[in-house]
Parts: structure tokens; C-alpha cells; sequence
């Protein structure tokens, strides 16, 4: 928060410019914007589809998981191009030239022409397409959470345009998905109806081929009980099973005509017992046998009635062994006739299982040609089934959208409204200037706080001095109370712990580039230091742009560059200042070769006789960057005081000129800020105390 607020500090007047064209644009967007009138109208989309035909597959299947997806088509299908010229096709837009004039400018210039058509520029289905495209640019579709309500709103300068087309996008919408719907059972019967084709002729084809198969092989089937084909029964098989039971007829009569001819051998014959004539035989016999036993008891067998009873029973028993015969012949031909029969039966059954046989060798081929037909006809019949139902289905089945609420005319525009788009504006004005701000920033190389200074230039930092208006330097330097005058005493201070001995006897100050305030910190610290009570020689060691003489309004017409040439008055070259014990010496006339002059011994000499005259010297040295003159005098002096303007100079050239001067063997003592704001800084560095009132 602390590093967000500095930066706002620091680049606040870029963020209230950005906020400030924001606002202008927003108003001006606002005034000159073109109302628009909004109408909205609610439908309503089910899931499920009501299937009143029953027919197994027909309907939708109901999957919670799908219900997402299945509501992400129906918006994908409400916001389509087919739909939006379906809509255009409605209002017949495609020849309306104020419509295009308002939505599609590009094009209306090109197509039409004092209202109409410009033959030859375009055709109806380009136009459609792009008044569409149009119409989608304004429509917006709002699912209501937890339902199934959608609401559709379409924006347009005339509010009854509006109404008219969000009731038309309803409308269309609803036709459109029926039209859908038909148009997928058409499919289906379209393919049902080649299928059915395909499967007529499949069935002809098989059924010849059965049928000539059927006469060349002589196979004859008789109808099933259902008179289906699945039924039908091979002619020689049912012969075989009718001739099997008539010989199981025949072979029971054989056996019980065999059994009644053994009865009748055995005397026990079922036939003689029930035959009237052997009855009523054996009846008068058992009579006169019962008189012949009655005779005999009182008679001799010789007497006559006897005699005559015997004849009788004699005549009956002649009688009644012709009739037993009689009947014993007929069983005889009875058992013989079913013995035939039974022996031609099985003849005729053995005939016949071989004809089966044959048969059944001979229906292997038919049966495939009758599978063929079955399949084909169980195929036919499924399908016709089936494109009956689809036929149903497509014709009673219940849409699934709905409108709710139709649009109302819009009494009041909807666009533009100037509050939310001021609050946009200042918003996206201020969201704007962060955002430079933030570029500014990463672009800018300046080093931001006097606390990154020691990270950034891996020196340390000796002291920061405040910002102080052009003006007013001069009357802050001679303050001994003022902010600037507490800042270079603080530097001293400072300075007194660079080395064991206090601070330095030879200085120099410089810095990486001209204006960074390396000469008047170079002027202020000498003076500071006079008035400490030591005697301080101040020389201007930039020859090539000197500035300590206009600092101080002194002449420059002898100095550094005369003695250096070899002139050996020093006390001649200097001048002295108002300050105790402060000695200045300028720059004087500007050589021909500076760096000449820095490198011979004079200046060495220089130094070694005004360090046994003064306590100090502070030399204002020139800029580092692109010049000698700088490291020849940081080489030869005991320390080098590095000045770095925080708002002008970038961190990589202080980081450069620093690197040239510790390469050249110069003691680096540490860096000194100027021009420093405390108010765009993070912490601050408390400038404005004072003693009994605010410093300048």
C-alpha cells in the first residue's frame, strides 16, 4: 500500500489527466451517442416433450447431467445466423433501406440509393445474411438462474422496431424449432421409405428364387394352421406322419384279430358266446342232455327215447361244430386281412421314409431360401411399422417453447445513460492512469527512494538534500537554520566518519551528467565546513563549463587554469569570501586541453602546498560521463563525494559514471542526493522541521 500511494505521489498529475480525457470522452460519447430503446420478451424452454404416440424411443430420455448442455444448444440455437434471417425474412428487412441505414451503414451505402435498390449491387441473399448479421449484433439473450426462462432483448433507435423484432425472434424461434423437428422425422421416413423399397425387392427376389427352387426339387408344403410360411408342412412328411398312425391302426387290429383267433381255438371265442344260433344250440343241447340224464336214471342207454335224445344231441353237436367252424373261419380271415394290411402299411412306410430322407436332403437349399424370406419379410414389416409410427409421431408432437411475456413498447430509452457511463469513464480513466502510472514506472530509471540508493549503486548514501526553489538557494545557503543548510551540516557530520582521520582533507564532487547540483553542494559544504572553524580551499576543477563563479559572483579571470600553466601566486589566483576561513579558488580561463593540464604535476603540487595551508579541499569537479577530467581528479584527491540528482538522472548512468570512477582507483566515499521531494518519497525524510518556524 505504502509503495502504491508513492507512486500515485509521483505520477498523480498523469493519473488525473487520464481520469480527465476519460470523462471528456465519456460525456462526449454520451451527448453525441444515438438513443436506443430496448424491448424484452420471455420465453420459456422444457427439457422434456409430452409423447402422446407411445412409441418406445420417440420421446426424449431425461438425463439430469445433460440438462447443461441440452440449455447451451437451445441459447447456441437462439443466437444463430439461420434464426436472425429467418427474422429478417419476416420483417422483409432485406429491402429496407432505413433498416440498413441505422444497423449496417458499410452496406447501405453500397446497395441502396434514394431508398431503394441499386440494381445489380447485391441480391436478396446477401442482403438477408447481412441484415442477420445486423440484427445479432443487438440481440442479447439472459438466462434467469434456477429456470427455464430466457429473456430476450433487442436494442434499435425506434422503440417500436424493438418491439417488433424481439416478437418476431420469439415467434421464428418457436417455428423454427417445429420446422426442426419435422424436418428430422421427414429424414427418418425418407430413409425408411428407401429401406422399404430396397426390402420389396429383396423379398421378390428371394420368394422366386424359393419358388423355382420349390419346382425344380418338387417340394410341396402344406399350410400351417396359421397359414404362415413359419407353419408350412412338407407334403411327404405329413403323408409319413398320417401312414404312421393308419399302420399303428392296422398293427392293433392285426394283434386283437390274432388274439380273438386264439380265443376261438381255446373254445373261448367272444364271437361263438355272442353268436344267437351257437347260443341257442348250446342251449337245446344242455337241454336234452338234461333229459337224457333224467332218462338214464330210470332207462337203459338202449332205450329208445334214449336212443333218440342221443340222436339229437348227435344232430345239434353236428350242427353246432359247423357253426363254431363257421365262425372260426371268419376270424381266420379277419386275422389274415389284418396281417395284410399291416404288412402292406409297412411297405408303404418304408417308402416313405426314404422319400423323407430324399426330402429332407433336397430342403436344406429350400430352407435357406425360405430363412431368406422370413428375414426379409420380418425386416419389411418391423420398418413399415416403424415409418407408420414416425409417421404418427411427427404429426402430434407438442413443442417445447413457449412465450411468457411478449415485449412491451419501450417507453424510455435504454442507451445511452449518463451516470453509468460517467461512472465507466472514471473508472476505465482511473483503471487507464494506473496502468500508465505503472509503465511510467517500470519504464522510468530513476532511482525512486534515498533507501534503494545503497542497493542500487552498492555505495552508501552520505545524505539527502531537500529540493529548493531556483530563487531561494542563495538565501537558504546563507540560513544557517534552513532545511538545505541542516541537510549539508548532517552531510558533514557524515563525512567526519568516511575515514579515521575525520572528514577528508582533499575532496572532490562530481556527479554523472551537468545541473545534478554537484557545484553548490561543492559551495555549500565548504561553507558549512568554514564555519566550523577550519580553513577551507573551494577550487572549480571544471575548466571546461565552470559555474562556482557565477554561484559566488566572483571573477573569473585567473585560477585553476593559470596555475596549473605554472603560475605560482597562489594566494594571487584565489579570492576570499565573507565566510571565515572559506578561500575560493574559480577555474579560470578555459585551456586548450584540460585533461593536459590534470595530468602534469602541477596538480599533484597544487594539492600537496594547499594541504599545508588549509584543513580542506573541496573541488568541484566535472561530470563523470563522457569526459577525464573527473577521474583524473578523483585519482589524485582522498575521497570522491558522488552527486546523484533523484529526479533526473537514471540509475544506470549513476550506476556507469560510479563504475568509471572506481575503475580509475578513485575512493568512492558515498552518494549524496539533491533535488530531493520528501513528499514523492515512500518514508520521507522530514525536512520540514525547524527551529521555530518552517524551513524554506
Amino acid at each position: 500500500m505504502a509503495e502504491a500511494l508513492s507512486i500515485f505521489r509521483r505520477r498523480k498529475w498523469l493519473i488525473i489527466m487520464c481520469v480527465a480525457i476519460a470523462v471528456v470522452g465519456g460525456i462526449l460519447a454520451t451527448l453525441l451517442a444515438t438513443p436506443r430503446y430496448t424491448a424484452s420478451a420471455t420465453i420459456e424452454i422444457q427439457r422434456e416433450t409430452r409423447n402422446f404416440t407411445m412409441v418406445k424411443g420417440a420421446e426424449n430420455s431425461d438425463s439430469g447431467g445433460a440438462d447443461m448442455e441440452f440449455y447451451q444448444t437451445q441459447y447456441g440455437l437462439l443466437e444463430s445466423k439461420s434464426l436472425a434471417q429467418r427474422v429478417a425474412n419476416q420483417l422483409r428487412l432485406s429491402e429496407d433501406a432505413n433498416f440498413f441505414q441505422a444497423f449496417d451503414k458499410g452496406h447501405a451505402d453500397r446497395w441502396f440509393a434514394n431508398g431503394r435498390v441499386v440494381a445489380g449491387a447485391s441480391n436478396r441473399e446477401e442482403r438477408t445474411i447481412a441484415a442477420g448479421d445486423a440484427l445479432l449484433k443487438h440481440l442479447s439473450i439472459d438466462p434467469e438462474r434456477m429456470s427455464r426462462l430466457v429473456r430476450l432483448s433487442f436494442s434499435a433507435p425506434e422503440p417500436a422496431f424493438a418491439k417488433k423484432v424481439v416478437d418476431a425472434w420469439a415467434t421464428q424461434f418457436i417455428q423454427q424449432t417445429l420446422a426442426r423437428r419435422f424436418d428430422t422425422t421427414a429424414y427418418a421416413r425418407r430413409f425408411l421409405e428407401q429401406r422399404l423399397a430396397q426390402l420389396r425387392v429383396r423379398i421378390d427376389q428371394s420368394e422366386r428364387q424359393l419358388v423355382d427352387y420349390a419346382s425344380r426339387e418338387a417340394i410341396v408344403n402344406l399350410p400351417g394352421e396359421s397359414g404362415t410360411s413359419g407353419g408350412e408342412r412338407p407334403l411327404v412328411v405329413d403323408n409319413l406322419s398320417t401312414l404312421n398312425r393308419v399302420l399303428a391302426q392296422a398293427t392293433a387290429d392285426r394283434i386283437e384279430a390274432a388274439s380273438r383267433l386264439d380265443n376261438a381255438r381255446g373254445g373261448q371265442s367272444s364271437e361263438a358266446l355272442t353268436n344267437p344260433t351257437i347260443s341257442q344250440l348250446r342251449t337245446q343241447r344242455a337241454g336234452l342232455m338234461a333229459d337224457y340224464a333224467r332218462m338214464m336214471v330210470q332207462f337203459e342207454p338202449n332205450y329208445p327215447s334214449a336212443v333218440a335224445l342221443r340222436q339229437q344231441i348227435a344232430q345239434i353237436d353236428k350242427i353246432l361244430s359247423g357253426e363254431e367252424g363257421r365262425v372260426g373261419g371268419s376270424l381266420r380271415k379277419t386275422y389274415q386281412s389284418a396281417l395284410d394290411r399291416e404288412e402292406q402299411l409297412k411297405q408303404r412306410v418304408s417308402t416313405l421314409e426314404k422319400q423323407v430322407l430324399n426330402f429332407r436332403r433336397r430342403s436344406i437349399q429350400y430352407n435357406i431360401y425360405q430363412r431368406d424370406v422370413d428375414t426379409n419379410r420380418q425386416l419389411y414389416d418391423a420398418l413399415l411399422q416403424r415409418y407408420k409410427e414416425i409417421g404418427v409421431a411427427g404429426g402430434v408432437g407438442v413443442n417445447n417453447i413457449s412465450v411468457v411475456d411478449m415485449s412491451e413498447l419501450p417507453a424510455r430509452p435504454s442507451s445511452p445513460r449518463p451516470l453509468i457511463n460517467l461512472a465507466i469513464a472514471i473508472l476505465a480513466g482511473t483503471i487507464l492512469g494506473g496502468v500508465m502510472a505503472i509503465v511510467a514506472e517500470q519504464i522510468d530509471d530513476r532511482v525512486r527512494d534515498p533507501a534503494d540508493v545503497e542497493p542500487i549503486l552498492h555505495v552508501p548514501l552520505l545524505g539527502t538534500i531537500p529540493k529548493v526553489r531556483n530563487g531561494e538557494v542563495g538565501n537558504a545557503v546563507m540560513d544557517t537554520k534552513s532545511a538545505l543548510s541542516e541537510a549539508y551540516i548532517s552531510l558533514r557530520a557524515r563525512l567526519a566518519f568516511s575515514s579515521d582521520h575525520g572528514v577528508p582533507a582533499s575532496l572532490a564532487i562530481t556527479s554523472s551528467q551537468p545541473a545534478e547540483g554537484k557545484s553548490t553542494t561543492s559551495h555549500v559544504l565548504a561553507r558549512v565546513l568554514a564555519r566550523s572553524g577550519k580553513r577551507v580551499l573551494l577550487i572549480d576543477g571544471d575548466m571546461r563549463s565552470p559555474s562556482i563563479h557565477h554561484l559566488l559572483e566572483l571573477p573569473n579571470t585567473h585560477g585553476l587554469s593559470n596555475y596549473l600553466s605554472g603560475d605560482d601566486n597562489l594566494a594571487g589566483l584565489c579570492h576570499r569570501d565573507g565566510t571565515e576561513g572559506l578561500v575560493i579558488m574559480t577555474a579560470g580561463p578555459q585551456p586548450p586541453s584540460a585533461p593536459e593540464l590534470l595530468t602534469g604535476e602541477r596538480f599533484g603540487q597544487l594539492l600537496e602546498r594547499a594541504g599545508a595551508d588549509f584543513d580542506h579541499i573541496v573541488i568541484d569537479a566535472p561530470p563523470v560521463m563522457g569526459l577525464a577530467d573527473a577521474l583524473l581528479i578523483g585519482s589524485a584527491v582522498e575521497g570522491t563525494m558522488f552527486v546523484f540528482d533523484i529526479k533526473s538522472t537514471g540509475r544506470n548512468t549513476a550506476r556507469v559514471a560510479i563504475g568509471r570512477l572506481l575503475a580509475s582507483q578513485t575512493h568512492v566515499l558515498g552518494v549524496v542526493l539533491t533535488k530531493y521531494d520528501n513528499k514523492t518519497g515512500t518514508y520521507g525524510y522530514g525536512y520540514d522541521y525547524s527551529y521555530g518556524e518552517k524551513a524554506a
